[in-house]
């Protein structure tokens, strides 16, 4: 009988996800913590409203809703939750101190775990709620225990509580479980979404900057070539401003091809190349920069590592981001670059000690004319973004205001060592 009562209970707790995804999915208010605190609410009024009696307790979900408010919902719609907990308990009445005290405990671990909550991954969250869910459980275990002691139950009386202990624990567990699971595919598919707008508006921008890049270029290769001609035939003040105006026009087709790089990146030569070797290289290439700055670069690599890539395209999205994190931090401050394999993995870890990000920047990284920088276009880390995911890698970004920015950048092992092989490629046309 408990069970069928309490799968009632697990009705209810999963009814604000469902709510949730039918009428507030993809909008804005979807996302907030009051939306949570409100649908949560009614979920633990109800439970306490469809309690079951039996052996002188009331058996229900009723702390669910606040674990997963307090985790998946912030402290705003934690505490929202809390309060119409203590109000519906209030108007029930009965032993209002007791009722008072198990809803504080309740939220007192969840509360714990919010700041450290989101730095986990999907599986471990779900692990973490599961645990966290559990601690009503305890709670509940302990306060019967002592009831048992004080009122020297039977034992036929302490096995039966016992035994609702288990049914109502492994009922909660599966019901914070499932609610977790829910609440991971949302978050997941809001996720996919957004990848999904932000590589269409990336491809509708690619191919608009490569249009103008391609008409820009074809005039700027014959001026070029007259303003050389004329270069070598100068003297005097006009040798060294046309010097000048061929550097400029050199930047200038350099930002150009980094614009149809963004597009569609040219890879020349494929080949089995060392990581860590490559790394060197491009630490080598920053060394005087990171010492202008008075930034020390930490190297850490696992050498016997290969990759299939294209060698300067890879170290051309090495130096931008790298470079990012030089600039970023403050003289005296550390860039650490750690290179290691797992599986059929390579991993390549920047972290800096910058001034880090906040979540909407980091939202906006690999956006071409978006930069956090005074000077710039935005258009080094699109690319290195672009060139990444070109070789069947992938980079994501943590940053925390104050603290700094940590790149994690996975590339596919290449298996077998190179001796002297090489690849011509039509990946382009793949692209």
């Amino acid at each position: 009988m408990l069970a069928e009562k309490l799968l009632l209970n697990v009705l209810i707790i999963l009814l604000p996800i469902f709510i949730h995804s039918v009428l507030f999915d993809n909008k804005s208010v979807g996302k907030s913590p009051y939306l949570c605190g409100v649908l949560q609410s009614i979920a633990v009024f109800l439970s306490l409203m469809f309690s079951f009696e039996e052996g002188g307790l009331y058996w229900d979900l009723r702390y669910v809703p606040m674990v997963l408010a307090f985790l998946y919902g912030g402290p705003i719609a934690g505490v929202m939750v809390l309060v119409s907990y203590l109000a519906t308990r209030t108007f029930m009445g009965g032993d209002l101190l007791l009722g008072y005290a198990s809803g504080f405990l309740a939220a007192l671990i969840p509360f714990l775990f919010i700041k450290k909550f989101w730095t986990f991954d999907a599986k471990k969250r779900i692990r973490t709620t599961v645990l966290v869910g559990l601690w009503p459980s305890l709670s509940m275990l302990l306060i019967l225990v002592a009831n048992i002691f004080i009122n020297n139950a039977t034992a036929e009386d302490t096995n039966q509580i016992m035994l609702n202990v288990a049914i109502f624990g492994t009922i909660q567990v599966f019901a914070v479980w499932v609610a977790a699971i829910l609440n991971e595919s949302l978050i997941e598919k809001d996720l996919m979404r957004k990848e999904i707008l932000r590589a269409e508006k990336l491809n509708t921008l690619g191919e608009l900057a490569a249009s103008i890049a391609h008409e820009i270029r074809n005039p700027l290769t014959v001026v070029k070539g007259f303003l050389q001609m004329m270069h070598k035939q100068e003297k005097g003040d006009n040798y060294y401003y046309l010097s000048l105006v061929l550097t400029e026009l050199g930047r200038a087709e350099s930002i150009i091809n980094d614009y149809l790089n963004f597009a569609k990146p040219q890879f020349e030569k494929l080949e089995g190349a060392e990581l860590a070797e490559i790394i060197t290289e491009v630490t080598l290439l920053l060394e005087a920069f990171a010492a202008k700055e008075g930034v020390q670069v930490n190297v850490q690599l696992e050498w016997g590592i290969y990759v299939k890539t294209d060698r300067n395209q890879l170290k051309q999205a090495l130096v931008n981001i790298i470079k990012n994190g030089i600039e970023a931090t403050d003289e005296g401050g550390e860039v650490n670059i750690s290179q290691v394999s797992a599986g059929n993995e390579s991993y390549i870890v920047i972290s800096d000690t910058g001034k880090g990000m906040d979540s909407a920047q980091i939202a906006r990284l690999g956006t071409i004319f978006y930069t956090t920088k005074n000077k710039g276009t935005g258009l080094g880390t699109s690319v290195s973004i672009k060139i990444i995911e070109a070789m069947g890698g992938s980079i994501s970004y943590k940053s925390e205001i104050g603290v700094g920015t940590e790149v994690t950048i996975i590339l596919p092992t290449y298996k077998q060592k190179p001796s002297d092989y090489t690849e011509q490629t039509q990946m382009n046309n793949a692209i």
